[in-house]
């Protein structure tokens, strides 16, 4: 028995090419959701559920596009899951100013990252919005992060993002409830490997943490903050969003809720 009960819902995934946005998108098509795919690039996964839109979450033309994709091919939308996101390291102050003041934050990195954290989400949630408050139904799950809640070093610009989608999620389940549309949010904490931890990404966040690559690598797999003892699983974070999709959660709205094995800032 499929309790779900999401069979031929229609859902918009942003993001949904690698990471936790691939793992929502198996998960959703499994469940045999329509799903749309907004992403800057087609992802590995394929399925008969599936649709593929080239989407810049920036560009509100492009968000708009996926949007009527998904209305011309399924006639109505149900959800979307504001997964998109990027996160380069950088340092508030880098006294020591090594390769040239690279890992410290200046305009360009701080305005990359607002545009696709925070405007994309924007964008996204307002178009879909518009049409779930028109059929009076429908779910929006902006994706946050544990950072969110508590900050990271290093990583100030990308966690003060998140800490805004929390806000846009209290928000918006203020405004949007009323016209039958619930807003849900989603914290990850420490999460399995996912393909995303590049080197580049890896020499930034040792840097700011002064620490080698090689002693960043061993802390993933220091998991003595966390109760339940182990690094999530990404599967896990796509059944929370299939619950949240569903019907099964519908008195749940306005909250982010941590997905992080009982890790918390004490």
């Amino acid at each position: 028995m499929d309790w779900l009960n999401l069979q031929d819902k229609t859902v918009i995934v942003t993001g949904g090419s690698s990471g936790i946005g691939e793992a929502i998108v198996q998960e959703l098509c499994h469940l045999g959701v329509n799903v749309v795919n907004a992403d800057v690039q087609r992802g590995k996964f394929e399925h008969g559920k599936l649709n593929f839109v080239n989407t810049d979450v920036t560009s509100l033309n492009s968000v708009k596009q996926a949007v009527n994709t998904a209305l011309d091919r399924f006639g109505n939308i149900d959800g979307v899951v504001n997964n998109a996101g990027i996160n380069i390291p950088a340092l508030l102050v880098d006294e020591k100013q090594a390769k040239d003041g690279k890992y410290e934050i200046d305009e360009n990195l701080f305005e990359k990252v607002f545009e696709v954290n925070q405007k994309g989400v924007f964008l996204m949630s307002q178009v879909v919005g518009k049409e779930l408050v028109k059929q009076g139904a429908g779910v929006i799950i902006n994706m946050s992060s544990e950072s969110g809640l508590e900050g990271s070093e290093g990583q100030s610009v990308y966690a003060a993002t998140k800490a805004a989608v929390n806000s846009y999620t209290r928000s918006w389940a203020k405004e949007l409830g009323k016209k039958g549309v619930r807003v849900v949010g989603i914290a990850p904490g420490i999460m399995e490997e996912t393909g995303l931890r590049t080197i580049a990404y890896e020499e930034a966040l040792a840097y700011t943490r002064n620490k080698t690559v090689d002693e960043l690598r061993a802390g993933y797999n220091q998991t003595s903050t966390i109760p339940l003892g182990r690094s999530g699983r990404l599967c896990e974070v796509a059944d929370l969003v299939a619950y949240l999709l569903s019907d099964r959660a519908s008195y749940i709205s306005g909250v982010t809720i941590n997905v992080a094995g009982g890790k918390t800032r004490g």
